[in-house]
Protein backbone atom coordinates (compact mmCIF):
# COMPACT_ATOMS: atom_id res chain seq x y z
CA UNK A 1 0.00 0.00 0.00
CA UNK A 2 2.02 3.35 -1.51
CA UNK A 3 -0.33 5.54 0.38
CA UNK A 4 -1.36 6.29 3.94
CA UNK A 5 -4.71 4.16 5.03
CA UNK A 6 -6.83 7.21 4.66
CA UNK A 7 -5.49 8.82 1.97
CA UNK A 8 -6.14 5.81 -0.01
CA UNK A 9 -9.85 5.96 1.40
CA UNK A 10 -10.17 9.37 0.62
CA UNK A 11 -8.89 8.52 -2.93
CA UNK A 12 -11.03 5.44 -3.16
CA UNK A 13 -14.24 7.56 -2.58
CA UNK A 14 -12.97 10.83 -5.32
CA UNK A 15 -12.92 7.40 -7.74
CA UNK A 16 -16.42 6.39 -6.69
CA UNK A 17 -17.86 9.69 -7.13
CA UNK A 18 -16.24 10.59 -10.47
CA UNK A 19 -19.24 11.19 -12.58
CA UNK A 20 -17.28 9.21 -15.90
CA UNK A 21 -15.86 6.58 -14.45
CA UNK A 22 -17.31 6.34 -10.98
CA UNK A 23 -20.00 3.28 -9.61
CA UNK A 24 -23.59 4.25 -10.96
CA UNK A 25 -24.56 3.11 -7.43
CA UNK A 26 -22.71 5.30 -5.39
CA UNK A 27 -22.74 8.05 -8.21
CA UNK A 28 -26.42 7.81 -7.13
CA UNK A 29 -26.50 8.62 -3.38
CA UNK A 30 -27.20 12.16 -1.98
CA UNK A 31 -26.92 12.77 1.67
CA UNK A 32 -30.47 11.81 2.49
CA UNK A 33 -30.28 7.89 0.48
CA UNK A 34 -27.01 7.39 2.61
CA UNK A 35 -28.16 8.20 5.82
CA UNK A 36 -29.91 5.48 6.86
CA UNK A 37 -26.65 3.10 6.04
CA UNK A 38 -25.00 5.32 8.34
CA UNK A 39 -27.11 4.74 11.09
CA UNK A 40 -27.59 1.07 10.64
CA UNK A 41 -23.44 0.89 10.84
CA UNK A 42 -23.42 2.68 14.00
CA UNK A 43 -25.92 -0.11 15.35
CA UNK A 44 -23.80 -2.55 14.03
CA UNK A 45 -20.73 -1.29 16.05
CA UNK A 46 -22.57 -1.94 18.90
CA UNK A 47 -23.25 -5.39 18.41
CA UNK A 48 -19.73 -5.66 17.82
CA UNK A 49 -18.89 -3.98 21.30
CA UNK A 50 -21.74 -5.97 22.40
CA UNK A 51 -20.63 -9.20 21.50
CA UNK A 52 -16.75 -8.62 22.02
CA UNK A 53 -15.94 -9.30 18.70
CA UNK A 54 -12.80 -7.77 18.16
CA UNK A 55 -11.72 -9.03 14.52
CA UNK A 56 -15.74 -8.01 13.37
CA UNK A 57 -15.54 -4.65 15.57
CA UNK A 58 -12.48 -3.81 13.30
CA UNK A 59 -14.42 -3.93 9.98
CA UNK A 60 -17.83 -2.00 11.33
CA UNK A 61 -15.53 0.49 12.15
CA UNK A 62 -14.27 1.12 8.91
CA UNK A 63 -17.76 0.77 7.64
CA UNK A 64 -18.98 3.27 9.51
CA UNK A 65 -15.58 5.91 8.66
CA UNK A 66 -16.68 5.08 5.01
CA UNK A 67 -20.16 6.74 6.16
CA UNK A 68 -18.29 9.69 7.20
CA UNK A 69 -16.17 10.12 4.11
CA UNK A 70 -19.35 9.64 1.83
CA UNK A 71 -21.27 12.31 3.61
CA UNK A 72 -18.09 14.54 3.31
CA UNK A 73 -17.51 13.98 -0.37
CA UNK A 74 -20.97 14.67 -0.88
CA UNK A 75 -20.61 18.24 1.24
CA UNK A 76 -17.31 18.32 -1.14
CA UNK A 77 -18.76 18.18 -3.90
CA UNK A 78 -21.91 21.00 -3.09
CA UNK A 79 -18.83 22.91 -1.74
CA UNK A 80 -20.14 22.87 1.65
CA UNK A 81 -16.81 21.63 3.70
CA UNK A 82 -15.02 18.64 2.90
CA UNK A 83 -13.55 15.87 4.92
CA UNK A 84 -10.13 17.65 6.74
CA UNK A 85 -12.91 20.31 7.89
CA UNK A 86 -14.77 17.48 9.56
CA UNK A 87 -11.34 16.67 11.25
CA UNK A 88 -10.36 20.06 11.98
CA UNK A 89 -13.81 21.01 13.30
CA UNK A 90 -13.65 18.10 15.86
CA UNK A 91 -10.22 19.02 16.91
CA UNK A 92 -11.19 22.54 17.58
CA UNK A 93 -14.00 21.33 19.68
CA UNK A 94 -11.84 18.45 21.80
CA UNK A 95 -9.58 20.70 22.37
CA UNK A 96 -12.30 23.43 23.62
CA UNK A 97 -13.83 20.95 25.27
CA UNK A 98 -10.56 20.29 27.42
CA UNK A 99 -9.40 23.10 28.99
CA UNK A 100 -7.83 20.96 32.11
CA UNK A 101 -5.90 19.09 29.38
CA UNK A 102 -5.15 21.98 26.46
CA UNK A 103 -5.68 24.48 28.98
CA UNK A 104 -4.85 26.19 32.23
CA UNK A 105 -8.21 24.99 33.92
CA UNK A 106 -8.34 22.79 37.18
CA UNK A 107 -10.37 20.08 37.07
CA UNK A 108 -9.63 16.80 39.24
CA UNK A 109 -12.73 14.93 39.07
CA UNK A 110 -14.97 13.11 36.36
CA UNK A 111 -17.99 14.43 37.80
CA UNK A 112 -16.60 17.40 37.70
CA UNK A 113 -15.35 17.13 34.27
CA UNK A 114 -18.87 15.99 33.50
CA UNK A 115 -20.22 19.55 34.98
CA UNK A 116 -17.61 21.23 32.31
CA UNK A 117 -18.13 19.62 29.36
CA UNK A 118 -22.25 20.31 29.93
CA UNK A 119 -21.40 23.73 31.12
CA UNK A 120 -19.12 24.50 27.63
CA UNK A 121 -21.71 22.76 25.37
CA UNK A 122 -24.83 25.23 26.74
CA UNK A 123 -22.65 27.96 26.17
CA UNK A 124 -22.11 26.82 22.03
CA UNK A 125 -25.45 26.60 22.35
CA UNK A 126 -26.08 29.82 23.14
CA UNK A 127 -23.76 31.08 20.56
CA UNK A 128 -25.60 29.03 17.97
CA UNK A 129 -29.11 30.43 19.10
CA UNK A 130 -27.60 33.93 19.00
CA UNK A 131 -26.28 33.85 15.44
CA UNK A 132 -29.37 31.90 14.53
CA UNK A 133 -31.44 34.70 15.89
CA UNK A 134 -33.85 31.56 18.05
CA UNK A 135 -35.07 32.08 21.07
CA UNK A 136 -32.69 29.66 23.84
CA UNK A 137 -34.43 27.03 25.60
CA UNK A 138 -32.61 24.57 27.95
CA UNK A 139 -33.59 21.91 25.55
CA UNK A 140 -32.41 23.15 22.45
CA UNK A 141 -30.62 21.05 20.72
CA UNK A 142 -31.63 17.92 21.45
CA UNK A 143 -31.73 16.01 17.96
CA UNK A 144 -35.51 15.06 17.55
CA UNK A 145 -34.09 12.42 15.16
CA UNK A 146 -32.09 10.08 18.33
CA UNK A 147 -33.53 6.75 19.22
CA UNK A 148 -37.00 7.76 21.67
CA UNK A 149 -35.19 6.58 24.68
CA UNK A 150 -32.09 8.05 24.43
CA UNK A 151 -34.21 11.40 23.40
CA UNK A 152 -35.94 11.34 26.47
CA UNK A 153 -33.05 10.50 28.58
CA UNK A 154 -31.05 13.62 27.21
CA UNK A 155 -34.33 15.81 27.28
CA UNK A 156 -34.44 14.70 31.26
CA UNK A 157 -30.87 15.18 31.59
CA UNK A 158 -31.31 19.27 30.41
CA UNK A 159 -34.29 19.57 32.64
CA UNK A 160 -32.66 18.32 35.43
CA UNK A 161 -29.47 20.86 34.88
CA UNK A 162 -31.94 23.61 35.30
CA UNK A 163 -33.79 22.67 38.60
CA UNK A 164 -37.15 20.73 36.86
CA UNK A 165 -36.14 17.36 38.91
CA UNK A 166 -36.82 15.35 41.85
CA UNK A 167 -33.54 15.07 44.21
CA UNK A 168 -34.71 11.18 45.16
CA UNK A 169 -36.00 8.42 43.28
CA UNK A 170 -39.48 7.65 45.40
CA UNK A 171 -41.56 10.57 44.00
CA UNK A 172 -39.71 9.00 40.12
CA UNK A 173 -41.77 5.29 41.44
CA UNK A 174 -45.04 7.14 42.68
CA UNK A 175 -45.08 8.93 39.11
CA UNK A 176 -44.45 5.66 37.62
CA UNK A 177 -47.50 3.93 39.75
CA UNK A 178 -49.77 7.00 38.58
CA UNK A 179 -48.89 6.87 35.30
CA UNK A 180 -49.81 3.23 34.52
CA UNK A 181 -53.33 4.06 36.73
CA UNK A 182 -53.67 6.37 34.61
CA UNK A 183 -53.16 3.76 31.22
CA UNK A 184 -55.32 1.21 33.23
CA UNK A 185 -58.12 3.66 33.55
CA UNK A 186 -57.99 4.58 29.71
CA UNK A 187 -58.17 1.25 28.92
CA UNK A 188 -60.75 0.53 30.98
CA UNK A 189 -62.56 3.25 29.63
CA UNK A 190 -62.41 1.95 26.03
CA UNK A 191 -60.53 5.60 24.99
CA UNK A 192 -59.09 5.54 21.21
CA UNK A 193 -55.61 4.32 20.24
CA UNK A 194 -54.40 7.36 20.40
CA UNK A 195 -55.20 7.95 24.31
CA UNK A 196 -53.79 4.94 24.98
CA UNK A 197 -50.44 5.31 22.79
CA UNK A 198 -50.01 8.92 24.61
CA UNK A 199 -50.65 7.19 28.39
CA UNK A 200 -47.93 4.22 27.72
CA UNK A 201 -46.05 7.10 26.51
CA UNK A 202 -45.58 8.70 29.47
CA UNK A 203 -44.97 5.18 31.13
CA UNK A 204 -41.69 4.60 29.23
CA UNK A 205 -40.72 8.06 29.65
CA UNK A 206 -40.87 7.47 33.47
CA UNK A 207 -38.95 4.45 32.83
CA UNK A 208 -36.50 6.17 31.24
CA UNK A 209 -36.65 8.98 34.44
CA UNK A 210 -36.28 5.88 36.78
CA UNK A 211 -32.89 4.55 34.46
CA UNK A 212 -31.32 7.97 35.30
CA UNK A 213 -31.71 8.59 38.75
CA UNK A 214 -30.13 4.96 39.01
CA UNK A 215 -26.97 6.20 36.91
CA UNK A 216 -28.35 3.34 34.13
CA UNK A 217 -28.60 3.45 30.88
CA UNK A 218 -32.02 3.17 29.68
CA UNK A 219 -31.13 1.83 26.23
CA UNK A 220 -27.85 -0.62 27.82
CA UNK A 221 -30.57 -1.68 29.93
CA UNK A 222 -33.36 -2.86 27.66
CA UNK A 223 -30.73 -4.04 25.03
CA UNK A 224 -29.59 -6.83 27.56
CA UNK A 225 -33.63 -7.82 28.32
CA UNK A 226 -33.73 -8.38 24.93
CA UNK A 227 -30.49 -10.34 24.90
CA UNK A 228 -31.73 -12.05 27.97
CA UNK A 229 -35.56 -12.89 26.43
CA UNK A 230 -33.80 -13.72 23.31
CA UNK A 231 -31.65 -17.20 25.08
CA UNK A 232 -34.67 -17.76 27.22
CA UNK A 233 -36.91 -18.15 24.43
CA UNK A 234 -34.20 -20.02 22.31
CA UNK A 235 -33.94 -22.24 24.94
CA UNK A 236 -37.96 -22.86 25.39
CA UNK A 237 -37.36 -23.77 21.36
CA UNK A 238 -34.69 -26.75 22.18
CA UNK A 239 -36.43 -28.11 24.94
CA UNK A 240 -39.57 -28.25 22.89
CA UNK A 241 -37.76 -29.85 20.20
CA UNK A 242 -35.88 -32.46 22.43
CA UNK A 243 -38.89 -33.49 24.65
CA UNK A 244 -41.95 -33.31 22.23
CA UNK A 245 -40.73 -32.79 18.46
CA UNK A 246 -42.58 -30.01 18.01
CA UNK A 247 -42.14 -25.96 17.61
CA UNK A 248 -43.28 -23.43 19.71
CA UNK A 249 -46.51 -22.58 17.55
CA UNK A 250 -47.67 -26.15 18.13
CA UNK A 251 -47.33 -25.98 21.76
CA UNK A 252 -50.12 -25.23 24.08
CA UNK A 253 -49.35 -22.46 26.64
CA UNK A 254 -49.10 -24.07 30.28
CA UNK A 255 -46.39 -26.28 27.98
CA UNK A 256 -44.82 -22.78 26.60
CA UNK A 257 -44.92 -21.58 30.37
CA UNK A 258 -43.16 -24.54 31.92
CA UNK A 259 -40.50 -24.35 29.59
CA UNK A 260 -40.22 -21.11 30.49
CA UNK A 261 -40.37 -21.54 33.83
CA UNK A 262 -37.31 -23.74 33.47
CA UNK A 263 -34.89 -21.72 30.59
CA UNK A 264 -35.38 -18.89 33.35
CA UNK A 265 -32.92 -21.46 36.01
CA UNK A 266 -30.62 -21.30 33.84
CA UNK A 267 -27.99 -18.16 34.52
Amino acid sequence: MSKMPLTELLAIMSRLRDPKTGCPWDLEQTFETIAPHTIEEAYEVREAISNKDYDNLKDELGDLLLQIVFHSKIAEESKLFCFEDVVQNICTKMIKRHPHVFGDAKIETVNEQLDSWEDLKAKEREVKSENQLEPLSALGGVSVAYPALLRAEKLQKRAARVGFDWKEIEPVFNKLDEEVSELTHALNGNYDKLRLEEELGDILFTCVNIARHLNINPESALHKANKKFTQRFQHVETLLKEEMNIKPENADFPELEERWARAKQIK
